[in-house]
């Protein structure tokens, strides 16, 4: 009898495992289903993120404490995001959308931020230090797990940039002085400048523009000219070490013409002093910054008043840095004369630091860096 009911039980069982398979298989399902629209989701978030962070940081370059600033940082936020492939999202296949009220402006990392024409006034553009891009929502679609995420999510990303510390510390830069009116007299970007007096026309007698950073003989001013010197300086500094009286024009061409590639004379190594990639003469910096190129033609000069320099040897004091595209190679003859654009650019060459008891710093060779 208890054989009989045993097998009359496990009759009634059957096809429970064929259940709880078809049960066990379709949660399984859902499960990947569901791991593959989080993937996808998490996917479309990042590429988003991508784009909110390159049009901060376009943003944050054109910052410059005047209205115009303002103005040129939405338009380069607005355009970085949509005209390069890069700023797409969804595998690459829809665009990322940036609208002008998307971008907004602030003095200090938390705010509170304000609208381009707020921020473009004449009173607040000088205060303004960061910027705040978001993206645009975008629903990205669902493809398994919409009984649990529903048809579509809608995923945005936003993105702070601002201006890093401004640097007053340069190392790298070459032995040869701007010469500045004792008024303080600036350069403006995107002008060309003619580096180097002419013989009759030093800032004083014997004096053309030269420092002896690392010795006193021609040979320091070609290499310090071709790689840039290894002392560590900044504005309102004292130069520890006499400037260089003399025209010394052939070390002044060898060391530049060096960076064109040119080593006519030189004893400069190329393996150590390198060509730019790019060495095509009087170009702007623009169309040089669209080619291949490493940067060789960017130098910093440091600048000094014409007050600061006697006949003869003399020391001076360094008023300020700046950031120069050379335009030309060094032609032949006794001036050494060359000729580079002013850059008022964020990309800086060469080390750099900030000491919170140096001098002035300065502000236009800041770099943008992503705060959040």
């Amino acid at each position: 009898m208890n054989k009989l009911k045993t097998k009359r039980d496990r009759r009634g069982e059957r096809g429970s495992v064929l259940a709880m398979s078809a049960v066990g298989m379709l949660s399984f399902l859902l499960a990947v289903g569901l791991g593959v629209d989080i993937s996808r989701l998490y996917l479309a978030k990042a590429e988003l993120q991508n784009a909110a962070d390159a049009a901060a940081l376009a943003g944050a370059s054109a910052i410059n404490s005047k209205p115009g600033g303002i103005t040129a940082a939405v338009d380069r936020a607005t355009n970085r995001a949509s005209s390069s492939f890069v700023n797409n999202y969804e595998f690459n296949q829809k665009a990322v959308s940036i609208s002008p009220t998307k971008v907004t402006f602030a003095a200090n990392l938390n705010g509170p931020y304000m609208t381009e024409d707020v921020a473009s006034s004449e009173a607040v553009a000088p205060t303004i230090r960061f910027v705040k891009v978001s993206t645009e929502p975008e629903a990205i679609g669902v493809s398994f797990a919409t009984m649990v995420l529903g048809n579509a999510v809608d995923l945005s990303a936003e993105a702070i940039a601002g201006a890093s510390i401004a640097p007053n510390i340069f190392c790298n830069w070459i032995p040869l002085t701007l010469i500045s009116n004792d008024d303080g007299t600036t350069f403006t970007p995107g002008e060309t400048y003619t580096i180097r007096s002419a013989p009759a026309e030093g800032p004083s007698a014997g004096n053309y523009q030269i420092l002896a950073v690392d010795g006193r003989g021609g040979e320091d001013v070609e290499t310090g000219i071709g790689g840039g010197v290894h002392l560590c300086k900044g504005p309102g500094d004292t130069y520890e070490v006499d400037t260089k009286p003399g025209v010394t024009a052939g070390k002044v061409r060898k060391g530049i013409n060096s960076r064109f590639g040119d080593y006519q004379g030189s004893q400069l190594d190329p393996a150590k002093y390198p060509s730019d990639l790019n060495v095509e003469e009087n170009i702007t910096y623009n169309t040089y910054s669209q080619t291949p190129h490493n940067d060789r033609r960017l130098v910093i000069l440091p600048i000094v008043k014409l007050s600061e320099f006697d006949s003869g040897r003399n020391q001076v004091t360094f008023h300020r840095f700046a950031l120069f595209f050379l335009q030309s190679k060094v032609d032949g003859g006794s001036g050494g004369e060359f000729k580079a654009e002013f850059r008022m650019e964020t990309k800086v060459m060469g080390g750099l630091g900030y000491d919170p008891e140096g001098g002035m710093a300065s502000p236009e060779l800041a770099t943008p860096v992503l705060y959040r």
